[in-house]
């Protein structure tokens, strides 16, 4: 499966090499469940809910997922992907590590802005919802570790000062996901300009220092496997 942001959220597409009817009835069941979360609570969904709203039978769903609860891992599975995707150019690429920071981040508030209903419909169950804390929890715990990892090769660049690395991660991420289910997960959204320039200073303040954050650019220079 691949995935599209777009104005209604995550749009699932088969795989291009993929495509026939089993790989497209999987797409249409789970577009169907992200688009029920916008409006209701995941504790509503049921699987005779979501198949009166496709063309497929009832009994269809079960070719592909086991129950509701694997189906929104798989959802979730696939925004993780796609948040990773637009974090890739901080997290591995040469060059001005503030702007490319900003550049990362511009690409997750955007994400996350199409997705807030979906991502508060999940917040909201993963409190009663042990599987769905465990899968909420695990995606953030793996975007700490994504974090961690640059952080302590950018301190080795001499780019970052020293600190636990694996704190400063936990508590930006946890800003992120708090600022981005209050700001998106109802409607009226608010609009991600301001959600943006906030996060973006307290990133690049935290990491970088407060000299860069007005421009969201720096003199510093990432190079891989460079050291100072």
């Amino acid at each position: 499966m691949s995935v599209k942001v777009s104005a209604s959220g995550i749009i699932v597409k088969p795989e291009p090499t993929k495509i026939g009817r089993l790989e497209i009835t999987r797409a249409d069941i789970m577009n169907t469940a992200f688009r029920f979360l916008w409006s209701h609570p995941f504790r509503e969904m049921t699987v005779n809910k979501l198949m009166d709203q496709t063309s497929v039978s009832r009994s269809s769903f079960y070719n592909y997922f086991s129950d509701t609860h694997e189906l929104i891992e798989s959802l979730l599975e696939i925004l993780e992907s796609d948040i990773l995707q637009g974090a890739n150019p901080w997290l591995t690429d040469d060059g001005d590590p503030v702007a490319l920071l900003h550049q990362s981040l511009t690409a997750e508030v955007h994400v996350c802005y199409r997705c807030g209903p979906f991502l508060k419909a999940i917040t909201d169950a993963a409190g009663t919802d042990a599987r769905l804390e465990a899968g909420w929890y695990g995606m953030l715990g793996r975007f700490d570790d994504a974090v961690r990892e640059r952080v302590i090769a950018d301190q080795a660049l001499g780019l970052i000062e020293s600190f636990d690395p694996r704190s400063v991660a936990t508590a930006l991420n946890q800003v992120d996901a708090s600022m981005y289910v209050r700001a998106f997960g109802q409607r009226p959204r608010s609009r991600p300009g301001p959600v943006l320039d906030a996060i973006s200073r307290l990133w690049i303040s935290s990491l970088y220092g407060e000299r860069w954050v007005a421009n969201r650019m720096s003199t510093l220079y990432r190079e891989q496997g460079a050291s100072r």
